[in-house]
């Protein structure tokens, strides 16, 4: 009964604050108007909150951050919407171990509440955090995530500059290294991607392509509009865990 939309990015160049992927959350909440939102990846909650309830007015909906209310695990429980913003990763799994909201998102989100990701938000619905580019700023807990889906996410994904004379890594190498290493695929989601995982289907949304990882093939890149279930989990024991 999961239902997820992932992004890449919230901000894309050129245009502001969820823009680019409001057509997308509108059809992907439906007739859901009351989002709760988790605002833990950035340090500035007040100011990070004002930009998101600012936002989500302008599309008619009801905003509510768990930081502002007294029992939070209850706030997801009875939540139409989650919604979970950029920012660290690292601080935002901390927190959500700190105020143990790790277990109500899932209880919530595997019974049908819909739920949005954007960048780090997108991360932890993830196995892990193994594929974030941000800087341990805190220690979580654990790396381990809210595993709402069975493969990792590399938001943010740059391709190779074969202009650029700098020797170090490219994203494509990290994500090669992390499958030495673990099984998960990985997608590459390039700015202004979106995933949307619903009825065991993994659609990829967006003008963009996205890079698809697994372990022992190449990489393959998947077009816009393409489900990329077959890609992610064919030949692996991880088929049939998107419910």
């Amino acid at each position: 009964m999961s239902r997820l939309l992932l992004i890449s990015n919230s901000t894309l160049h050129g245009s502001g604050y969820l823009d680019h992927a409001e057509a997308e959350i509108r059809d992907f909440i439906g007739e859901r108007v009351c989002v709760v939102f988790i605002p833990y990846a950035l340090h500035d909650r007040r100011a990070y909150c004002q930009q998101a309830d600012a936002r989500f007015r302008r599309m008619r909906l009801e905003f509510r951050s768990v930081h502002d209310i007294s029992n939070p695990s209850r706030a997801i429980e009875q939540a139409e919407i989650i919604f979970i913003g950029g920012g660290n990763t690292f601080r935002l799994l901390y927190e959500l171990h700190r105020n143990q909201l790790i277990e109500p998102i899932r209880r919530a989100v595997r019974t049908g509440t819909p739920y949005i990701g954007s960048s780090a938000g997108s991360i932890v619905a993830c196995p892990s955090l193994k594929t974030t580019k941000d800087m341990p700023v805190v220690q979580p807990l654990t790396f381990e995530a809210l595993s709402l889906i069975p493969f990792q996410i590399s938001p943010h994904y740059l391709d190779p500059d074969t202009a650029s004379t700098h020797m170090g890594e490219t994203q494509e190498q990290r994500i090669l290294q992390f499958l030495e290493e673990n099984e998960e695929p990985v997608v590459g989601l390039r700015e202004g991607s979106i995933l949307r995982v619903e009825s065991g289907d993994v659609t990829l949304k967006g003008p963009p392509s996205a890079r698809v990882f697994r372990c022992g093939t190449p990489p393959v890149e998947a077009t816009s509009g393409s489900n990329l279930r077959e890609l992610l989990f064919r030949r692996s024991s991880l088929v049939g865990l998107v419910a």
